[in-house]
């Protein structure tokens, strides 16, 4: 039960021994103090004060010094950053430092325990509401005489933490604004709501297609606009949009793991979900079928974006997930996307091989796109022509002439390769062989001195030409064309700023150990995921791949046939260099990328 004044008085944070006058930061005492701790020169802080004096506008006095770029003296020559100063002013307080992450804020929540008047008038900002503590963020530790006030309005004891001034007058704006613009979005609902009267059943059949909030409504395309930023700055892959019977929720897929960042009410749900449907050109009055289109804009950076769009009918409306696409991606070096340098040397020499087939294998989200897309916008040159038909197209490359599939038009993958042929092509990429008609236009394609590129859903490389074998293409046929297979996966990797080193776990390195690639328990330990402000607590940051290349040489060539064994070709690809999935998983674990739970969750059953 929340308790009351009378009950129990809320408290305040006791104010820490500081060198610090009470009240707002000064930028000559900031200056004092540094150089007493021996992080800033005399000389630097003469120049710092003079451009004070200088500055007519109201400027945090950190945020002031930041942008000077002065150079500090522990470590030397280190520039005295704004985050190095928050941190230094949280020490001095002795409050935390916190990082504000959008995705851990519970938006409606802290905006609705003060006006954003009374939060940007003081700098600061509610984070975290508890049953008994709320927790509040500022830029000016030392100006509290707001706090007794908001003790006793929250009822609720304080809790304060330092932030980046920066950052605060950010996120202040930000979550009051798309705050009002989801009150507005409701709002002008219910007003329509109220005026629409008790509708007989005809009404409430227009009501479905007239009565809603509009998509071009001002409240609605500021909250697309801000989910779009957002997603961007989260490193998002993937915005889903879900609705419910009455609040419904959006949720960010960050390094393949799903995070909750907003509810909205159903009804601004279905008009956001309207608004991404024009952005993508697709039929805003269908709501029965499933629907597909795509949106390219900018980044806040000022980068071109492609998002791929899919709807997808309910019991409650329209799910929609958009699939962001960075095209800096495609322009990542192999060893940024997690390949090793044998690795990397022996892909290069399968892509650039003039004719044959090459495969990526792996299930949907394992960066199979990412890869290939990366080989062909280095293969395609100018003196290079290179084809792809793809369902849908993943991302427009100006460098390559794009194919989409439309099968109502009897527009199949294999139709496509067929039509490529008269195209003069040298390269062909075919988005994925899923029949047999596709794969046999595939080995045509390859024998009449074409490179083909293509994806098949498979656990390992070996179980690529098993697959080949299932729809049906005869094994000398396979032998003869395919040149390699490409098996990959995505795994998070440790957060450099915060891992630790561990103790080996010998069960768990017996679990992820492949006995045909086998790789000795590492004597000195691994590393294991701690949690920090870099990587939100959750010990990650960011992703690699792990891949699995097998490379056919005359040797394994000869060993497929009709009724091929599979163990025994993996074997015998393996004591020819090949790393299987586990095997890489291994070595990543052991040069202290990732951890064997993290590589165990992306990795089939060992059998």
């Amino acid at each position: 039960m929340e308790r009351t004044a009378s009950a129990h008085p809320p408290s305040v944070p006791k104010r820490h021994k500081t060198r610090l006058p009470h009240g707002r930061l000064s930028v000559e005492r900031v200056l004092d103090l540094l150089i007493a701790d021996g992080l800033l020169a005399a000389d630097e802080a003469t120049r710092a004060r003079a451009t004070a004096r200088e500055t007519k506008v109201d400027v945090h006095p950190l945020v002031l010094l930041a942008n000077l770029k002065l150079p500090g003296l522990k470590p030397p020559g280190v520039e005295l950053s704004l985050e190095r100063l928050t941190e230094w002013l949280a020490q001095e307080t002795g409050l935390a430092y916190v990082r504000i992450d959008p995705t851990k804020v519970d938006v409606p929540a802290v905006t609705a325990l003060v006006s954003q008047a009374y939060a940007q008038r003081y700098r600061f900002l509610p984070l975290e509401v508890g049953t008994e503590v709320v927790r509040i963020a500022t830029s000016e530790p030392l100006a509290t005489d707001w706090l007794g006030d908001v003790a006793r309005l929250l009822r609720k004891d304080i809790e304060l933490a330092v932030v980046n001034p920066l950052d605060l007058n950010r996120y202040t704006m930000e979550f009051f604004g798309v705050t009002r613009s989801v009150r507005g979005a409701r709002d002008a609902r219910d007003a329509k709501d109220a005026n629409a009267g008790m509708p007989n059943f005809e009404q409430l059949v227009e009501l479905g297609r007239a009565g809603e909030l509009g998509a071009d409504d001002r409240h609605v395309v500021h909250i697309v606009d801000w989910l779009l930023q957002y997603a961007y700055e989260q490193r998002a892959s993937d915005i889903h949009l879900e609705p419910r019977r009455e609040v419904s929720r959006v949720r960010f897929r960050i390094d393949g793991v799903m995070h909750k960042v907003y509810e909205l009410p159903s009804p601004v749900m279905n008009a956001v979900t309207a608004r991404i449907k024009v952005l993508g050109r697709m039929d805003l009055a269908e709501r029965r079928r499933p629907q597909d289109g795509r949106i390219k804009t900018r980044s806040p950076g000022g980068r071109e974006v492609e998002m791929r769009l899919s709807t997808m009918p309910t019991a409650f409306g329209e799910k929609t997930v958009m699939r962001i696409f960075d095209p800096d991606t495609a322009f990542k070096s192999l060893e940024q996307l997690g390949f090793d340098p044998s690795e990397a040397a022996a892909w290069n020499e399968l892509v650039e091989r003039p004719h044959g087939i090459v495969l990526v294998t792996g299930p949907t989200g394992s960066g199979k796109t990412t890869t290939l897309y990366s080989a062909l916008r280095r293969l395609a040159t100018m003196d290079v022509n290179v084809c792809t038909v793809e369902d849908p197209i993943e991302m427009l490359a100006p460098e390559l002439n794009q194919m989409q599939v439309h099968p109502q038009i009897d527009l199949t993958f294999a139709t496509g390769v067929r039509t490529l042929l008269r195209q003069d092509p040298d390269i062909i990429m075919i988005g994925e062989i899923r029949d047999l008609d596709t794969a046999q236009m595939a080995v045509q394609a390859s024998l009449t001195g074409h490179l083909v590129l293509s994806t098949l859903h498979t656990n390992d490389a070996p179980s690529a030409i098993t697959r080949l074998l299932d729809l049906g293409v005869p094994h000398y046929l396979i032998a003869s064309t395919l040149n390699g297979v490409l098996a990959q996966r995505l795994v998070r990797t440790l957060c450099p700023h915060c891992k630790q080193p561990v103790p080996a776990d010998a069960d768990g390195w017996q679990a992820l150990e492949d006995p045909h690639d086998p790789l000795p328990l590492p004597a000195t330990g691994t590393f294991g995921p701690v949690g920090c402000l870099e990587c939100r607590n959750t010990g990650y940051l960011g992703r690699t791949g792990l891949y699995e290349l097998l490379v056919l040489d005359p040797g394994l060539r000869r060993l497929i046939t009709a009724d091929m064994e599979l163990d025994g070709f993996t074997r015998a690809a393996v004591g020819r260099g090949m790393h299987t999935l586990r095997g890489t998983g291994m070595r990543k674990v052991a040069a202290g990328l990732t951890t064997v739970a993290e590589v165990l969750t992306t990795l089939p059953p060992r059998d």
